[in-house]
C-alpha cells in the first residue's frame, strides 16, 4: 500500500523560514531509517504558497490565482510517499517523525489500479503502465 504523508504548512513555512540545522539533522536521520527499511519512495519540502499558483476550472474557463493563499492550515509544506503494509504501519512510522509542538501531518492512501475496478479497462491499464514506464525512462535520462 502506498501512502502520501502530507506535512501541513504553518506561519513559519509560509514565511519561508528554513528549518534549523538540528531539525534538518533529525529529519535526515528519520528519512535514513525510512530508506533503510525500504519504505521511502519520495519526499520533498515545498516553497511557500507565495511562490505558487492555483488554477480554478469553470467549464472552458481557466483562472490563475497567484499565491500567497490565506488559510495556512489548509496548505501543504512538504510530503513523503511511502510504501508499507497498512495504514497502521504508516501511522507507526510517522509517530517517529521529528516534529515539534503544533505540527500536523495527514496520511492518505494512494489509489492502486485495483481500486478502480472494471472502469479501468485492460486498455486503460496498459496505457497507464506505458505512461509510467515512459516517465521513469525520462527521469533516468535527466539524471545522466
Amino acid at each position: 500500500m502506498k501512502f502520501m504523508v502530507i506535512v501541513k504548512a504553518d506561519a513559519n513555512t509560509e514565511a519561508g523560514v528554513m528549518p534549523s540545522e538540528q531539525l534538518l539533522t533529525e529529519m535526515g536521520k528519520f528519512n535514513e531509517s525510512l530508506v533503510k527499511a525500504g519504505v521511502l519512495l519520495a519526499g520533498e519540502g515545498l516553497h511557500p504558497s507565495s511562490k505558487g499558483a492555483r488554477i480554478r476550472y469553470n467549464g472552458a474557463q481557466r483562472t490563475v490565482i497567484d499565491g500567497p493563499f490565506a488559510e495556512t492550515k489548509e496548505l501543504v509544506a512538504g510530503f513523503w510517499l511511502i510504501q508499507v503494509k497498512s495504514k497502521a504501519e504508516a501511522i507507526e512510522w510517522l509517530k517517529r517523525a521529528p516534529f515539534g509542538d503544533g505540527a500536523e501531518i495527514e496520511i492518505r492512501q494512494v489509489f492502486s489500479p485495483e481500486d478502480f475496478g472494471p472502469a479501468l479497462t485492460p486498455e486503460l491499464r496498459a496505457n497507464e503502465e506505458r505512461l509510467r514506464a515512459e516517465a521513469a525512462a525520462q527521469q533516468q535520462q535527466q539524471q545522466h
